[in-house]
């Protein structure tokens, strides 16, 4: 953000937008049990901003959300975060063409989540947590959901929670 307000000051203050909500959810919205979808929605979709501002435009990146404007979906927050850092951690590349497609559906009673990336595994000489985060979701879900949801994890690295009430 430093370097864009010298060159893109409209950029830097998007970014600025963005990173405050970010962080304001961080400190209010995790304190609780339980969030509303459209919470976990705005959150998403301020990093997904953040998130276009620092790639190239060799990534395409596609939010698609759609929930009920009389949303009484409650859920855990940061479990959707983490499943959409993970897709920027490993689906963008800094200089092959890659993208990235987030869709989150809800119709009042249930809740689809999915995430479609080109993949750029790390190599095996990064150890920057490789593999960790996953593995806390599907933690979190149980807690949180035990019996109630779908995880559908599929070859073209689709990463789909279902959650049901």
């Amino acid at each position: 953000m430093y370097a864009l307000i010298s060159f893109d000051q409209s950029k830097a203050q998007k970014a600025v937008l963005s990173l405050s909500a970010l962080l304001r959810q961080m400190l209010y919205g995790t304190q609780k049990n339980a969030i509303t979808l459209k919470e976990e929605a705005d959150f998403i979709t301020h990093y997904v901003d953040l998130m276009r501002i620092r790639t190239g435009e060799n990534v395409n990146i596609k939010l698609n959300i759609s929930i009920p404007p009389s949303n009484d979906i409650f859920i855990a927050p940061v479990i959707l975060i983490s499943l959409v850092e993970n897709a920027f951690k490993h689906g963008i590349s800094p200089t092959m063409t890659s993208f990235i497609s987030i869709n989150l559906f809800s119709d009042g009673e249930k809740i689809e989540f999915e995430i479609k990336n080109s993949n750029f595994p790390k190599n095996n000489s990064d150890k920057s947590g490789h593999g960790i985060g996953l593995k806390q979701v599907a933690k979190r879900l149980d807690l949180a959901y035990k019996d109630k949801y779908e995880w559908i994890k599929g070859v073209d690295d689709l990463n789909k929670p279902q959650i049901r009430n």
